[in-house]
């Protein structure tokens, strides 16, 4: 059956259209052709900007994108989402861009706004870049509920935190403090994570769950470390040592790694937050 075509005012030159899908007794349903202003108004205002540079081949955003494609052909309820959110997309940064724009907009603070923003920080800074994707694997490999790239993505907070306080800790270095701060409320306001925009944070980090998480003062958590849950950590965090307890108290020992180190000797990559518990003491 040829996809029938809504009859919408057109603003964008260029409409996308959404797959066909079967529903449970395998009968194709009708797709729409929309145009994409009209629908989601950040997604053609995504379209005016593009990348400085071309990157080289993206096995992350591959992965991404098929499990994108994937999920909304078994889910057609979602299959706007996935198509609005990821798949209009030509790169992980304006994915996450125009995802995380929405997700943090208010009524005064719009969401092209913040799309422009977003997108223009991602594309000129190649260190979050690359932060970003170590991030996102990082949850995919660790932690065992994040069955997916596209999940993680979308779904975990930690992340979007931790990605959004990227760009509020760019902004923070260029001096532009107000928005900065306004962006850090913002986060806070959402993921229910605050983090100063002046903190510096490595890549390949997992905030678990999140959920009131506050990195503030002038604290170091060294490579490959591990903080546990509740947590109240006033000491710096030594390499490959856990941080547990109120206050926190450093359990493991610091060292150099083997060349193929185990899960004891970086908590990091251990989601066991009671491997070393035995050693606490009140």
């Amino acid at each position: 059956m040829a996809p029938r075509t809504l009859a919408l005012q057109t603003y964008s030159s260029r409409p996308f259209q959404l797959p066909h899908a079967r529903d449970s007794r395998r009968r194709w349903l009708v797709s729409f052709a929309y145009s994409k202003t009209k629908v989601f108004p950040a997604v053609s205002h995504a379209f005016k900007h593009r990348p400085p540079q071309a990157r080289e081949k993206d096995h992350v955003w591959e992965q991404l994108r098929q499990e994108a494609l994937g999920q909304s052909e078994e889910e057609p309820h979602l299959a706007s989402y996935f198509y609005a959110t990821v798949l209009v997309h030509s790169s992980l940064e304006r994915s996450l861009a125009f995802h995380l724009a929405n997700k943090l907009a208010s009524l005064t603070l719009l969401s092209t706004q913040l799309f422009t923003l977003f997108w223009e920080t991602f594309a000129e800074d190649s260190e979050i870049q690359e932060a970003l994707r170590s991030d996102i694997r990082a949850f995919k490999e660790r932690d065992p509920a994040c069955t997916s790239y596209v999940h993680g993505m979308l779904n975990y907070k930690g992340f979007l935190a931790c990605e959004a306080h990227r760009i509020a800790h760019r902004l923070w270095g260029q001096g532009r403090f107000a928005l900065a701060l306004a962006l850090q409320n913002r986060i806070s306001e959402v993921f229910h994570v605050d983090i100063h925009p002046g903190a510096q944070i490595g890549k390949g980090v997992l905030f678990d769950h999140a959920t009131g998480a506050i990195l503030l003062g002038s604290i170091t958590v060294g490579d490959g470390a591990k903080v546990g849950a509740c947590s109240l950590v006033l000491i710096n965090v030594p390499p490959h040592t856990t941080a547990i307890g109120v206050p926190a108290q450093i359990l493991g020992r610091e060292g150099k790694s083997a060349a193929t180190p185990s899960k004891e000797e970086l908590p990091a990559l251990s989601m066991d937050h009671t491997s070393l518990i035995l050693d606490y003491i009140i």
